[in-house]
């Protein structure tokens, strides 16, 4: 027997022998917060971005808005071909003037409106991104990667943000502001915690700097919280309420000392009487315009998941005053402050559709941060499957619709006018109540357009043209009553018609030539000749 095989000695332990090497399993690899945050970015801007130049027809606020961001980027005050416009704050403006540097401007007025569809899309993916990272903070991942899903597959958040309009900025700047104060609810916040208090309400302040109307759901929860001590610390509080009046104190400042304080205060009382409803002239709640109610029913099919969320707006305002820890305090006030804001604009305010945005996102915080699902039997694997795959395909399917359904009855009817319209040629106008209507804001910048709806009128500005935008006129929102349109096409020949959702039938007119009697008539009364 040789040494290596030799017996123990006495007293000792036969070695084991040699186990195989343990198999070590690599743990799961979790996404980071900051994965959820990209990913519902990603798909945010994607969704609002495919197809987006024939999702949508032009809308008369995105006309005026491009028309004001492309004067901001020439220098001054936001202006347009009527004046100076002080009704909204130019943050907005001044951020579309630099997305025309970054990518260049278009001659094209519709062209424009499309190019800025795109900047608005990016903003939205930066609120689907910061919903992420606020919810995640406050509760966790899985939940704030519940809220980014939700937000970018919404019907009507993919609408509001692929208009271009001011309430996806806004949202974007008060979530921002948010997520900084935040962290000041934890215990121990000090007198440290001052610049982020002072960043917090400088975002605010940019808020309200592109809305001023947003001072409802930023100023007004912080002055709650201030008097009753919900939140951060009193002294915190104080000093994210300063910061958030520093942006528009300096925009009151500079127009104050350039002379159109006298202008801007017209203006700015204008906007909170209609604010108030002492002025109704736009909105479900002016009248001759149709209800909300039968708004509502008729876009019930396809928004059916915004309708559910909003329905639970109360029950979300309970759950977060349910809980006693400073965050959740802080998010009731801005939460009922939107509440408020809407309930108002709902009875006797200025309602126009994109206010529901500004209560849609706090409403999907408060949800994400709360609603919890009991815990219960597993649910079988099938009943499972069915409820994922219908909370994911009812709104695959209303987008693919939508998206699969041409509404770009303003790019064709431009293309039809370049083609077979020489420049310059007088265009009848009947959309438009008390201001130029979404024809003369599309359109003016190759032709003359206007509410010349008798002969004389015609003649003097040598107007052969009409243009209706039909679903516009029957709804009431134009300036001409549906008889008086009538009347104008009934002996009128029809050169182009396209329908879409936006406008209905969407119809260009040759009118027949006015009488000899009736262009001397004009040429007399208003010493206009009809050459």
């Amino acid at each position: 027997m040789s040494r290596s095989e030799a017996p123990p000695v006495a007293g000792t332990t036969a070695p084991r022998p040699a186990e195989p090497p343990p198999t070590h399993r690599r743990p799961a690899r979790r996404v980071p917060l900051w994965g959820y945050a990209l990913g519902a970015a990603v798909l945010t801007v994607t969704l609002r971005l495919v197809l987006v130049r024939r999702a949508g027809d032009v809308f008369v606020d995105e006309l005026i808005y491009q028309e004001l961001g492309r004067s901001a980027g020439h220098g001054g005050f936001p202006s347009t071909s009527e004046g100076l416009f002080f009704l909204h704050p130019p943050g907005f403006f001044y951020l579309e003037a630099g997305w025309m540097r970054l990518v260049g401007e278009h001659q094209d007025v519709i062209a424009e409106v499309h190019s800025l569809r795109v900047l608005n899309a990016l903003l939205a993916g930066v609120t689907a991104a910061l919903l992420v990272v606020l919810v995640a903070r406050v509760r966790s991942v899985p939940a704030g990667a519940v809220a980014g899903l939700v937000f970018a597959l919404d019907q009507f958040a993919i609408r509001q943000n692929n208009r271009v309009l001011l309430e996806t900025g806004t949202m974007m700047w008060v979530l921002a502001g948010l997520l900084v104060l935040i962290p000041l609810c934890r215990p121990g916040a000090s007198g440290r915690d001052r610049p982020r208090a002072l960043l917090g309400g400088l975002l605010f302040g940019l808020a309200i700097l592109t809305k001023d109307h947003s001072t409802l759901i930023t100023v007004l929860p912080l002055l709650l919280a201030l008097l009753l001590g919900w939140g951060p610390p009193r002294r915190l509080t104080a000093v994210a309420l300063g910061g958030t009046v520093v942006p528009y104190a300096v925009y009151v400042s500079v127009v104050a000392g350039s002379g159109h304080f006298p202008q801007f205060w017209d203006e700015k009382t204008y906007g909170l009487r209609r604010l108030l409803g002492i002025t109704q002239e736009t909105g479900f709640n002016s009248p001759g315009t149709p209800s909300l109610a039968g708004r509502l029913a008729a876009e019930l099919p396809g928004y059916a998941t915004t309708y559910l969320l909003l329905a639970l707006t109360p029950v979300a305002l309970v759950l977060l005053l349910r809980r006693r820890e400073p965050v959740y305090r802080l998010l009731a006030l801005f939460h009922a402050s939107a509440i408020v804001t809407l309930g108002y604009a709902l009875g006797i305010g200025t309602l126009e559709e994109q206010a529901l945005y500004l209560l849609f996102v706090p409403n999907l915080v408060a949800l994400a941060v709360t609603v919890r699902v009991p815990r219960a039997r597993p649910a079988p694997r099938a009943m499972m499957v069915t409820v994922i795959v219908a909370a994911l395909v009812a709104p695959a399917v209303v987008y693919a619709r939508e998206r699969g359904t041409p509404d770009d009855g303003f790019v064709k009817l431009s293309a039809y006018l370049r083609a077979h319209v020489p420049a310059g040629s007088g265009i009848v106008t009947v959309d438009g109540q008390k201001t130029r209507g979404v024809t003369s804001w599309a359109l003016s910048d190759r032709y003359r357009l206007g509410h010349w709806v008798t002969p004389a009128e015609r003649a003097a500005h040598r107007a052969d043209y009409l243009i209706v935008p039909w679903k516009v006129i029957e709804q009431g929102y134009g300036r001409s009553p549906v008889n008086e349109v009538r009347q104008l096409t009934a002996g009128a020949r029809l050169l182009f018609a396209v329908r879409g959702h936006t406008y209905g039938t969407l119809a260009l007119y040759e009118l027949p030539p006015v009488p000899p009697l009736s262009a001397v008539r004009a040429a007399v009364g208003t010493g206009v000749g009809p050459g």
